[in-house]
């Protein structure tokens, strides 16, 4: 098969796309007139697959099987991109939504860490706040929903860091993404455990290194701040 030009590769990429199996394959090769002189079916498609019957060259078993497989892992892999994009086909209305349509690919990829910061209220009208590891977000939410308007991107206690104003309650977790860093006197940090650099929160100094501060005004909450982290590995 070496050497092979495009159009006859694509040719047998379409024969093992047609037959289930390979027995299916040298059935379509198998005539009634050698059914008739035969008189059996197994010996009829061991000579199919010698080459001393059937049209042309015949695809050797260890071929289509490898061809099949890898015919397979194509179809699954174009679907799951397919879904991967939960903001794909969306009509998004807000800057917040369209700002996380922006950034899901190079999160969910690993090119982006992004953490986003989201201040409103709950559903008692308390005051509450998040910094959200958004990778990881995508990798535990379903966020089609999200994305839809059916349901709001919120705060909750097991975020990077989550604060209820009103009751003065907090707490902290480092996610598979992020170290937390609270015991520091610049404030509130975020460890990246791939690169190591540190986010600093902080709106008043830096970020950090390949890191961007930016707020987005939104309709859906009081206070969006989403914070790019660009992931830049060692080759």
């Amino acid at each position: 098969m070496a050497g092979m030009d495009e159009d006859a590769a694509a040719a047998l990429d379409h024969i093992v796309t047609q037959f289930n199996t390979y027995e299916d394959y040298l059935d379509s090769q198998i005539t009634t007139q050698d059914l008739f002189y035969l008189e059996n079916e197994e010996m009829a498609r061991q000579l199919v697959e010698l080459g001393f019957r059937g049209s042309g060259e015949v695809l050797k078993r260890e071929d289509f099987i490898a061809r099949k497989l890898a015919a397979e892992a194509s179809r699954l892999s174009e679907r799951h991109q397919k879904k991967t994009l939960s903001s794909a086909g969306k009509e998004l209305k807000d800057n917040f939504l369209k700002a996380l349509a922006e950034r899901e690919e190079a999160n969910r990829n690993g090119k982006m860490a992004s953490i986003i910061f989201i201040r409103e209220r709950n559903a008692r009208g308390q005051e509450v706040s998040a910094y959200i590891d958004y990778a990881h977000r995508l990798k535990m939410d379903e966020f089609e929903v999200y994305f839809s308007g059916k349901k709001k991107l919120f705060p909750r206690r097991t975020d990077l860091s989550f604060y209820n104003w009103d009751r003065n309650v907090s707490s902290s977790n480092s996610s598979p993404n992020y170290q937390v860093i609270t015991e520091n006197p610049c404030g509130l940090l975020f460890k990246n455990k791939s690169d190591r650099k540190i986010i600093n929160v902080d709106p008043k100094v830096y970020p950090g290194d390949n890191t961007t501060r930016t707020p987005i005004e939104t309709d859906l909450y009081l206070q969006v701040v989403i914070y790019d982290h660009v992931l830049r590995r060692k080759l």
